[in-house]
């Protein structure tokens, strides 16, 4: 027996992150919770080190593996969007920009991870500019923190005014669609994103629920608008859409023993 409706597909290409918060478990609760079946490739194992500041301990995954695991995905279904987390090395963003040019994609959703806690400022400085390099351009989609979107920008980011500029100039490197988040490090009462389609500006914005950082609300957002990309939904309504699921989904929190408590995907429905 065959099942005619078949859910809409998409591809997540991240770390995996023990605590559940963020990276690879993060997008594929959030893919499931929108009704869109997740396949994953992992480029990285990471684990925070409560031992130690809670700093990340960083494992890659070897290259020739991290192709692999694209293959298959592909392979097994048709699949044309995809979400990019954590790569963390320049070999791993090398070999997924090779696994991305296999194939035409109509969503790429890149959520531009640029540093690690604990990460060694060469090290970071070199992926940084890889990233630039080789995925950045082939993206659809790029979801930058304000911390991101400085770096990818050369802005310094202190007004929404700057987050507007800093998203055009994110445009001129390669995606279609920029969203610079403000976050709460944003001044203002309000939680501020912009959407930079190259031709106008959108505003996404709603009330601050609190003043601390939540752990994964990046990492669900950008898979909150893969899925929505994935099923169908024009760039304006994804981001609306996975704009409220991270506000309850901060609102909803799960408190933790790590520095930052954790965004509860859930939430929206229990909203």
């Amino acid at each position: 027996m065959t099942n005619e409706k078949r859910p809409p597909v998409a591809l997540v290409v991240a770390g995996s992150e023990s605590t559940g918060g963020a990276g690879i478990q993060a997008d594929l609760k959030t893919f499931h919770q929108q009704g869109v079946y997740g396949m994953g490739s992992l480029t990285c194992i990471v684990s925070f080190d409560p031992q130690n500041n809670w700093n990340h301990r960083f494992v890659p995954v070897d290259s020739q593996v991290i192709k692999e695991q694209v293959e298959a995905a592909v392979a097994c279904h048709d699949v044309d969007t995809v979400k990019i987390g954590m790569l963390g090395t320049v070999p791993t963003i090398e070999a997924v920009a090779e696994s991305l040019q296999q194939q035409e994609w109509k969503n790429i959703v890149l959520d531009p991870v640029l540093i690690c806690k604990g990460q060694e400022a060469g090290a970071a400085y070199d992926v940084d500019q890889a990233l630039k390099a080789k995925v950045l351009p082939l993206a659809t989609v790029v979801t930058p923190n304000l911390f991101e979107t400085e770096a990818l920008s050369g802005i310094k980011v202190e007004t929404e005014d700057d987050l507007i500029e800093a998203a055009k100039r994110i445009g001129e490197l390669g995606p279609r669609y920029v969203i610079a988040k403000g976050g709460v490090e944003l001044p203002g009462d309000e939680a501020v994103d912009i959407l930079w389609d190259g031709e106008k500006v959108t505003r996404f914005a709603r009330p601050k629920v609190g003043q601390e950082r939540v752990g994964g609300a990046g990492c669900t957002l950008a898979a909150a608008i893969t899925a929505e990309l994935a099923k169908g939904a024009a760039i304006e309504d994804a981001v609306a859409t996975a704009k409220d699921i991270v506000t309850a989904g901060i609102e909803g929190r799960l408190e933790t023993h790590h520095p930052h408590a954790t965004l509860w995907q859930q939430a929206v429905v229990e909203h």
